[in-house]
C-alpha cells in the first residue's frame, strides 16, 4: 500500500493561518515532516476555497513542491482552484475526487477530463450517501466507472474509494467489514486489475481518544492491505500507525529476506 499523508487539510490551524497569509515555512515543516514518517503522496485539502480559490491552491502546490517530488492528491471540490493545481503540479498529480453526486459529475469531471490526472472515485449515491454493503458499493462502481467513460475518460486513471466510515456510526463495524468485501471483489467485477484507495482516518474520526484511535487503525489497516488495498490515507503522526501500515506492505511484497526489510 501506499501511504498518502492527510495531515494537509485546512481544518488543522497553522496550515489554514499559512495558507490564509501565504506563508510557506510551517507547510513545508509538515511536509518534511510527513516525508520523513514515510509518507509516499501527499494529500493537498484546501476545503471548498470560496475566495482565491486558484491563487491559494497553486500556493499549496508550489510550497508542497519546494520540497517533495512525490505524487500529490488535490482534494478540493472547487473547479477553479482544481484547474490551478493541475496546472502547478510538476509531478503526478491525483484528482480527489468524483462520486455519482450532480455537483461532481457537472463540476469537477470535465476539469479531469481536460488533464491526464489519475482520478479518485468515492462509492457513494447521487446524494451523497454512503451504500449500506458491499453489493450496492459495487454497483455504484459500474455506474461510476460508466460515467466516467461516458466522458471519454479510460477507466484505469480511476482510483475506487470505497469510503470508510466512522466507527462510531451505529453500524460503524458492518460498514468496516462491507469495505473490505467490497474491496476483494472490485477487480472480478470490473474486469481489470482497478486500483484502490482509503482513508483509514475516517475509521477513527469523532470523539475517540488518541490511544484507542491508533488500535484500531493498527487493526484495520492489515485487514485493508489482505482485502486488495491500493493506497491508504492516514495521519503520518501515528507512528504505530504507520509502522503497521509499512510492515503490511512489506508482507505482501513477498520479497527474500523480508525481516531485513522492517
Amino acid at each position: 500500500m501506499l501511504l498518502v499523508a492527510d495531515n494537509l487539510q485546512i481544518t488543522v490551524n497553522h496550515v489554514r493561518y499559512a495558507m490564509e497569509n501565504r506563508n510557506p515555512a510551517p507547510i513545508r515543516a509538515l511536509v518534511e515532516h510527513c516525508l520523513d514518517a514515510g509518507a509516499d503522496a501527499m494529500d493537498i485539502n484546501p476545503g471548498p476555497l470560496k475566495r482565491n480559490a486558484g491563487p491559494a491552491m497553486t500556493f499549496l502546490v508550489n510550497t508542497v513542491q519546494a520540497v517533495a517530488r512525490c505524487p500529490i492528491l488535490l482534494d478540493t471540490v472547487n473547479p477553479e482552484a482544481l484547474a490551478a493545481g493541475l496546472a502547478a503540479c510538476r509531478g503526478p498529480a491525483i484528482i480527489n475526487g468524483i462520486s455519482l453526486e450532480p455537483a461532481k459529475l457537472e463540476r469537477i469531471l470535465p476539469v479531469a477530463a481536460g488533464s491526464s490526472a489519475d482520478i479518485v472515485g468515492y462509492l457513494l449515491y447521487p446524494n451523497g450517501h454512503v451504500p449500506p454493503d458491499a453489493s450496492e458499493r459495487m454497483q455504484v462502481a459500474v455506474e461510476l466507472v460508466d460515467a466516467v467513460g461516458k466522458r471519454g475518460i479510460d477507466p484505469d486513471r480511476l482510483i475506487i474509494d470505497p469510503v470508510i466510515t466512522p466507527i462510531t456510526w451505529n453500524d460503524g463495524n458492518r460498514h468496516a467489514a462491507e469495505v473490505l468485501t467490497a474491496l476483494r471483489h472490485l477487480p472480478d467485477l470490473l474486469g481489470y486489475p482497478v486500483r484502490t484507495i482509503g482513508g483509514l482516518s475516517n475509521l477513527t474520526s469523532g470523539g475517540i481518544d488518541r490511544a484507542k484511535k491508533i488500535r484500531l487503525e493498527c487493526a484495520y489497516s492489515p485487514m485493508l492491505a489482505a482485502s486488495g488495498l491500493s493506497m491508504v490515507m492516514m495521519n503520518m503522526r501515528h507512528r504505530e500507525t504507520v509502522r503497521t501500515a509499512k510492515t503490511c506492505d512489506v508482507l505482501r511484497r513477498g520479497t527474500i529476506f523480508t525481516w531485513e526489510a522492517l
